[in-house]
């Protein structure tokens, strides 16, 4: 060596690399599922990436979830959101963890979908719009995204 730094480790480059192909866990629900959400946070393995999502009806209801320490959790309290923008509804089951889980997913498997595992859980309506967006706006495979078998989500027919 002469001293200099080989070329594929200057600035970010060394680091990107790594991370490029490490799998995004994108997991949603409100608090219907939160029991089925517990148990797949219990899954996963300690170097996990990603983001949760949890909906709750207030901010009396958000608790602690025990996530791999790579894993941000979001809590989403009703009592604080409104509905659909211009509409001043209020926010209903299902609004709230839907619009972030698509929002995040809009961002951050823009690149590469098919690096993800995504599990969706509680009201229909919410469950039902992140899917349709993962799959077809952004084109994750519907193999990838988890959802209760009762919606048949992703079911070809």
């Amino acid at each position: 060596m002469t001293g200099q730094p080989r070329s594929d480790h200057f600035g970010h480059s060394a680091n990107e690399a790594n991370h490029k192909h490490r799998v995004q866990f994108l997991i949603g629900g409100d608090e219907s599922a939160l029991p089925e959400l517990e148990a797949v946070l219990s899954t996963l393995p300690l170097c996990a990436t990603g983001r949760v999502f949890v909906e709750v009806e207030s901010e009396d209801q958000i608790g602690t979830l025990d996530v791999p320490p790579r894993m941000t959790v979001t809590w989403l309290p009703r009592s604080r959101r409104s509905g659909a923008p211009g509409s001043g509804s209020r926010c209903v089951q299902g609004e709230a963890f839907s619009r972030a889980v698509r929002a995040w997913a809009g961002e951050m498997l823009c690149d590469d979908p098919e690096e993800a595992h995504v599990w969706l859980g509680g009201h229909y309506r919410g469950v039902a719009e992140a899917h349709e967006y993962l799959t077809t706006s952004l084109g994750v495979s519907a193999d990838v995204v988890q959802t209760p078998p009762a919606y048949r989500l992703g079911v070809k027919r």
